[in-house]
Protein backbone atom coordinates (compact mmCIF):
# COMPACT_ATOMS: atom_id res chain seq x y z
CA UNK A 1 0.00 0.00 0.00
CA UNK A 2 2.76 2.41 0.90
CA UNK A 3 4.73 1.59 -2.23
CA UNK A 4 1.69 2.16 -4.44
CA UNK A 5 1.01 5.52 -2.74
CA UNK A 6 4.62 6.62 -3.17
CA UNK A 7 4.54 5.62 -6.84
CA UNK A 8 1.35 7.63 -7.38
CA UNK A 9 2.91 10.68 -5.69
CA UNK A 10 6.01 10.53 -7.84
CA UNK A 11 3.93 10.24 -10.98
CA UNK A 12 1.76 13.27 -10.13
CA UNK A 13 4.64 15.42 -8.87
CA UNK A 14 2.91 16.25 -5.56
CA UNK A 15 4.57 16.39 -2.15
CA UNK A 16 3.90 13.30 -0.02
CA UNK A 17 2.12 15.26 2.69
CA UNK A 18 -0.37 16.73 0.21
CA UNK A 19 -1.09 13.30 -1.19
CA UNK A 20 -1.65 11.86 2.26
CA UNK A 21 -4.06 14.63 3.12
CA UNK A 22 -5.96 14.22 -0.12
CA UNK A 23 -6.22 10.44 0.21
CA UNK A 24 -7.00 10.10 3.90
CA UNK A 25 -9.09 13.14 4.92
CA UNK A 26 -12.01 13.01 2.45
CA UNK A 27 -13.58 10.17 4.45
CA UNK A 28 -13.47 12.35 7.58
CA UNK A 29 -14.26 15.70 5.95
CA UNK A 30 -17.38 14.59 4.12
CA UNK A 31 -19.59 14.19 7.23
CA UNK A 32 -18.34 17.51 8.62
CA UNK A 33 -19.17 19.34 5.40
CA UNK A 34 -22.63 17.83 5.32
CA UNK A 35 -23.27 18.79 8.96
CA UNK A 36 -22.14 22.39 8.39
CA UNK A 37 -24.36 22.71 5.31
CA UNK A 38 -27.33 21.38 7.24
CA UNK A 39 -26.66 23.81 10.10
CA UNK A 40 -26.36 26.80 7.77
CA UNK A 41 -29.57 25.91 6.01
CA UNK A 42 -31.42 25.57 9.32
CA UNK A 43 -30.19 29.00 10.53
CA UNK A 44 -31.67 30.91 7.65
CA UNK A 45 -34.10 33.34 9.25
CA UNK A 46 -37.28 34.47 7.66
CA UNK A 47 -37.41 38.12 6.60
CA UNK A 48 -38.95 40.45 9.22
CA UNK A 49 -42.51 41.48 8.83
CA UNK A 50 -43.07 45.04 7.61
CA UNK A 51 -43.55 47.65 10.33
CA UNK A 52 -47.06 48.85 10.92
CA UNK A 53 -47.98 52.24 12.31
CA UNK A 54 -49.60 52.05 15.75
CA UNK A 55 -53.25 52.80 15.79
CA UNK A 56 -54.16 56.02 17.58
CA UNK A 57 -57.43 56.37 19.41
CA UNK A 58 -59.76 59.33 19.12
CA UNK A 59 -58.88 60.54 22.64
CA UNK A 60 -55.17 60.66 21.78
CA UNK A 61 -55.88 62.66 18.65
CA UNK A 62 -58.08 65.05 20.64
CA UNK A 63 -55.39 65.57 23.31
CA UNK A 64 -52.76 66.27 20.69
CA UNK A 65 -54.97 68.78 18.93
CA UNK A 66 -55.79 70.50 22.23
CA UNK A 67 -52.10 70.86 23.10
CA UNK A 68 -51.35 72.31 19.69
CA UNK A 69 -54.19 74.85 19.46
CA UNK A 70 -54.51 75.92 23.11
CA UNK A 71 -50.80 75.68 24.11
CA UNK A 72 -51.67 73.78 27.28
CA UNK A 73 -48.14 72.52 27.91
CA UNK A 74 -46.70 76.00 27.48
CA UNK A 75 -49.26 77.50 29.84
CA UNK A 76 -48.56 74.76 32.39
CA UNK A 77 -44.87 75.74 32.35
CA UNK A 78 -45.74 79.42 32.79
CA UNK A 79 -47.96 78.59 35.75
CA UNK A 80 -45.21 76.57 37.43
CA UNK A 81 -42.77 79.46 37.02
CA UNK A 82 -45.32 81.84 38.51
CA UNK A 83 -45.86 79.58 41.55
CA UNK A 84 -42.13 79.32 42.21
CA UNK A 85 -41.67 83.09 41.90
CA UNK A 86 -44.27 83.67 44.61
CA UNK A 87 -42.53 81.43 47.18
CA UNK A 88 -40.13 82.96 49.73
CA UNK A 89 -36.49 83.10 48.67
CA UNK A 90 -34.12 80.46 50.00
CA UNK A 91 -30.93 82.40 49.22
CA UNK A 92 -29.29 85.15 51.25
CA UNK A 93 -27.29 88.17 50.21
CA UNK A 94 -23.89 87.04 51.49
CA UNK A 95 -21.73 88.64 52.93
CA UNK A 96 -24.27 91.27 53.98
CA UNK A 97 -26.62 88.53 55.21
CA UNK A 98 -25.46 85.39 56.99
CA UNK A 99 -27.26 82.20 57.85
CA UNK A 100 -27.58 80.49 61.21
CA UNK A 101 -24.64 78.39 62.40
CA UNK A 102 -24.98 75.31 64.57
CA UNK A 103 -23.62 75.53 68.14
CA UNK A 104 -21.35 72.64 67.19
CA UNK A 105 -19.84 74.49 64.25
CA UNK A 106 -16.06 74.12 64.21
CA UNK A 107 -14.45 77.32 62.98
CA UNK A 108 -11.39 79.37 63.85
CA UNK A 109 -9.55 78.34 67.02
CA UNK A 110 -9.44 80.46 70.16
CA UNK A 111 -8.00 80.35 73.67
CA UNK A 112 -10.39 81.40 76.45
CA UNK A 113 -9.93 83.22 79.74
CA UNK A 114 -11.74 83.11 83.05
CA UNK A 115 -14.00 86.06 83.90
CA UNK A 116 -11.18 87.54 86.00
CA UNK A 117 -8.90 87.60 82.96
CA UNK A 118 -6.71 84.63 83.87
CA UNK A 119 -5.92 82.13 81.15
CA UNK A 120 -7.84 78.88 81.32
CA UNK A 121 -5.09 76.72 79.81
CA UNK A 122 -3.29 74.57 82.41
CA UNK A 123 -0.64 73.25 79.98
CA UNK A 124 -1.74 69.62 80.31
CA UNK A 125 -0.88 69.12 76.62
CA UNK A 126 -3.81 66.78 76.03
CA UNK A 127 -4.78 68.74 72.94
CA UNK A 128 -1.25 68.45 71.58
CA UNK A 129 -1.22 64.70 72.20
CA UNK A 130 -4.62 63.99 70.65
CA UNK A 131 -4.23 66.17 67.54
CA UNK A 132 -4.14 63.72 64.59
CA UNK A 133 -2.49 66.29 62.32
CA UNK A 134 0.18 67.26 64.88
CA UNK A 135 -0.69 70.90 64.33
CA UNK A 136 -0.39 72.03 67.97
CA UNK A 137 2.89 72.89 69.72
CA UNK A 138 2.91 73.75 73.44
CA UNK A 139 5.68 74.82 75.78
CA UNK A 140 5.04 75.41 79.49
CA UNK A 141 6.70 76.51 82.68
CA UNK A 142 5.86 76.33 86.38
CA UNK A 143 4.40 79.25 88.25
CA UNK A 144 5.38 80.39 91.71
CA UNK A 145 2.36 78.65 93.25
CA UNK A 146 3.25 75.34 91.62
CA UNK A 147 0.69 75.44 88.81
CA UNK A 148 1.66 75.34 85.15
CA UNK A 149 1.13 77.91 82.45
CA UNK A 150 1.86 77.98 78.76
CA UNK A 151 4.68 80.06 77.40
CA UNK A 152 4.04 78.94 73.84
CA UNK A 153 0.85 77.77 72.21
CA UNK A 154 1.08 77.52 68.42
CA UNK A 155 -1.38 76.07 65.93
CA UNK A 156 -0.45 75.52 62.31
CA UNK A 157 -3.78 76.15 60.63
CA UNK A 158 -2.48 74.74 57.35
CA UNK A 159 -2.27 71.32 59.03
CA UNK A 160 -5.48 71.52 61.06
CA UNK A 161 -8.32 69.29 59.84
CA UNK A 162 -10.94 70.86 62.17
CA UNK A 163 -11.82 67.55 63.79
CA UNK A 164 -12.53 69.16 67.17
CA UNK A 165 -10.49 66.62 69.16
CA UNK A 166 -8.55 69.39 70.91
CA UNK A 167 -11.76 70.95 72.17
CA UNK A 168 -13.11 67.59 73.34
CA UNK A 169 -9.88 66.68 75.15
CA UNK A 170 -9.48 69.98 77.03
CA UNK A 171 -10.60 69.53 80.68
CA UNK A 172 -11.12 73.27 81.28
CA UNK A 173 -12.62 74.39 77.93
CA UNK A 174 -9.56 76.49 77.18
CA UNK A 175 -9.04 75.67 73.50
CA UNK A 176 -12.22 75.84 71.44
CA UNK A 177 -13.24 76.21 67.84
CA UNK A 178 -15.22 79.39 67.52
CA UNK A 179 -17.99 80.51 65.17
CA UNK A 180 -15.76 82.43 62.78
CA UNK A 181 -15.14 80.92 59.35
CA UNK A 182 -13.94 84.03 57.54
CA UNK A 183 -10.21 83.90 58.15
CA UNK A 184 -8.78 83.64 54.65
CA UNK A 185 -5.26 85.02 54.32
CA UNK A 186 -2.89 86.04 51.56
CA UNK A 187 0.29 84.52 53.01
CA UNK A 188 1.19 81.24 54.63
CA UNK A 189 2.68 82.91 57.69
CA UNK A 190 -0.68 84.43 58.65
CA UNK A 191 -2.04 80.93 59.23
CA UNK A 192 0.58 80.14 61.87
CA UNK A 193 -1.32 81.14 65.02
CA UNK A 194 0.57 81.92 68.21
CA UNK A 195 -0.70 82.33 71.76
CA UNK A 196 -1.45 86.04 71.41
CA UNK A 197 -3.51 85.47 68.27
CA UNK A 198 -5.51 82.69 69.91
CA UNK A 199 -6.18 84.74 73.05
CA UNK A 200 -7.31 87.67 70.91
CA UNK A 201 -9.76 85.37 69.13
CA UNK A 202 -11.08 84.17 72.47
CA UNK A 203 -11.62 87.70 73.74
CA UNK A 204 -13.39 88.62 70.52
CA UNK A 205 -15.75 85.64 70.34
CA UNK A 206 -16.20 84.88 74.06
CA UNK A 207 -19.93 85.65 74.12
CA UNK A 208 -20.73 83.40 71.17
CA UNK A 209 -18.36 80.67 72.39
CA UNK A 210 -19.91 80.61 75.86
CA UNK A 211 -23.41 80.43 74.38
CA UNK A 212 -22.47 77.53 72.11
CA UNK A 213 -20.81 75.59 74.94
CA UNK A 214 -23.86 76.09 77.15
CA UNK A 215 -26.14 74.83 74.37
CA UNK A 216 -24.29 71.56 73.92
CA UNK A 217 -22.98 70.80 77.42
CA UNK A 218 -25.61 68.08 77.88
CA UNK A 219 -24.20 66.11 74.96
CA UNK A 220 -20.53 66.22 75.90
Amino acid sequence: MASQLLTRVLQRGLPPSASLRSSIRPAVQAPLVQASLALSSSNKSTPPAPLQEPKTSFSEVLDRATNIFFLTELMRGFWLSFEVSMKPKVTINYPFEKGHLSPRFRGEHALRRYPNGEERCIACKLCEAICPAQAITIEAEQRADGSRKTTRYDIDMTKCIFCGFCQEACPVDAIVEGPNFEFATETHEELLYDKEKLLANGDKWEVAIARNLAAEHLYR
